[in-house]
């Protein structure tokens, strides 16, 4: 995964809450496991009309580089996919922020490389008179102009971002120890080394 430490990028302001996996990414663009292409159907219903014609209006359709979307409450709701970062991340926006999020889209961003941000309604209100921001994940703030906000975060998850780490580099960082410990149990228990694969 890509290491996050500052992003400095535009906005798109999503002025709806409980916006759920099926408006990110709707299902008939689930058939794929890759993690590419699915930037395009971001927000697909919203982005095109029944032809498949750009729909001007739509703020991502208007800001095509965005980097950071504000929304509103419980963003990411609905079904589990983690095709929905996947999209958010093809299109290249790599921070989300939101007054809440639902627990298993807030879990699988951390899991992609992109920034789930918990800020106030109030903090939101001040945020979206900008066209861009500044995420500084290592003193976990965001700026705007003379504006600063400080959002909360867990130790591991921004140690996780900060490292690019995914949940298999974060397990082989202590690739000596599981071996220590390997050859300590099978010299303990011989007879299960036919059953090491």
């Amino acid at each position: 995964m890509e290491k996050f430490t500052i992003l400095t990028g535009q906005i798109a302001y999503l002025k709806l809450s409980n916006i759920d996996t099926d408006m990110i990414i709707p299902k008939q663009y689930l058939k794929t496991i890759k993690r590419t292409g699915l930037g395009k159907y971001l927000f697909a219903e919203m982005r095109y009309d029944r032809n498949e014609e750009i729909i001007e209006d739509f703020i991502l359709n208007q800001q095509p580089d965005t980097k950071i979307l504000i929304a509103g409450e419980n963003f990411g709701c609905g079904s589990s996919r983690e095709h929905a970062p996947w999209a958010l991340l093809d299109f290249g926006i790599k921070a989300v922020i939101a007054p809440s999020f639902a627990d298993i889209f807030y879990n699988n961003c951390f899991k992609n490389g992109i920034l789930p941000i918990k800020l106030s309604q109030d903090d939101i209100q001040t945020l979206i008179h900008y066209s861009d921001l500044t995420i500084n994940l290592e003193e976990q703030t965001v700026k705007a102009n003379k504006h600063t906000f400080y959002f909360a975060l867990d130790e591991h998850r921004k140690t996780v971002l900060l490292n690019g780490l995914d949940d298999i580099e974060k397990v082989l960082e202590y690739k000596s120890n599981i071996s220590a410990f390997e050859k300590k149990h099978f010299e303990k228990f011989p007879w299960l080394i036919g059953s090491k694969s």
